[in-house]
């Protein structure tokens, strides 16, 4: 018996890496050697116009750091437009989204329906979310400003060409397309929370919003991690709304970081800085990140 284990042993013990394989194949591929070929990218100056690529080391990431420079400048207006959109919008795609599935939560008549409502604008392309804002939000024949008129409000905004109006219109934008997965993340947490926690609650006295800090606010503590890392991954690397609706403006305040990558490698074709720029961004999402990770971590172990 003990040999014949061995022997399976001694034939199967590829039998992991045969599993791993194909991950570790498309992993390689469409990760690995991306980052690294990127990365060697940086290192040059790298114009896909010319032939010859020269070997300039550090010079585009210390150029970058450098407000003073031409491409530096405009870098870190773009990292300001970033987090600037980062700061508005993520207050609002974390506790509208909850709300939602509060409300989703409950047991009425035609829940599903709505649930799905809510859900719909996520379905969406951003070029059609993109294309149908910008025409809703026009200064001149925009339906927004047309229905603020009739409201008496005032009708004259110019939401795609002034700020801080186009800030707000690209934060209510995001919010109407994307809260629907957040509210889907957050009602899975609730449904996941023991009913018995809640009646142990009431049993106790506890009000409503008594149940809601003691009971669900622990209990969605894992899937908020996932919510607000995830959101504020996918608020930093905003594109498409800027690019669409505003196209940078005014004057590049709302051209994003992303935005700013894809004009300088796709339009000037300058492939080295955009690829020291798109390091610099991900190494900010990673510490970003670990941050969250700790606060979470520190709040988790606090009793």
């Amino acid at each position: 018996m003990r040999g014949a284990r061995l022997a399976t042993r001694s034939y199967r013990w590829w039998t992991p890496y045969v599993f791993l394989t194909p991950y570790l194949v498309l992993f390689t591929a469409f990760l690995v050697i991306p980052i690294g070929w990127g990365l060697w990218i940086s290192l040059h100056d790298w114009d896909i116009n010319f032939a010859v690529k020269p070997f300039v080391g550090l010079d585009n990431y210390t150029e970058l750091m450098d407000s003073g420079s031409v491409d530096g400048g405009r870098f870190w207006i773009a990292m300001k437009a970033t987090g600037v959109f980062t700061v508005l919008s993520l207050p609002f795609l974390l506790v509208v989204p909850l709300l939602v599935a509060l409300l989703m939560n409950g047991k009425f008549r035609g829940r599903n329906f709505y649930r799905a409502v809510y859900f719909a604008p996520y379905v969406l392309g951003v070029a059609v979310v993109g294309l149908l804002w910008r025409f809703l939000l026009d200064g001149n024949i925009g339906m927004v400003n047309h229905y603020l008129g009739a409201l008496g409000l005032p009708d004259g905004i110019q939401w795609t060409t002034d700020t801080p109006a186009a800030w707000w219109a690209l934060v209510g934008v995001t919010v109407w397309w994307t809260l629907g997965f957040n509210a889907v993340i957050y009602l899975a947490g609730l449904q996941d929370i023991p009913a018995e926690l809640y009646e142990a609650a009431k049993v106790d006295g506890a009000g409503p919003w008594q149940r809601f800090r003691h009971v669900t606010v622990p209990g969605l503590r894992p899937v908020a991690l996932f919510v607000v890392n995830s959101t504020l991954l996918a608020s930093a690397n905003m594109f498409g709304q800027s690019y669409l609706i505003t196209t940078g403006a005014p004057a590049d305040e709302t051209k994003t970081a992303i935005f700013l990558i894809a004009e300088t490698g796709l339009r000037r074709f300058d492939m080295g800085t955009a690829s020291a720029m798109s390091f610099l961004l991900a190494l900010t999402l990673m510490v970003t990140s670990a941050v969250v990770f700790r606060v979470f971590r520190d709040r988790q172990e606090t009793p």
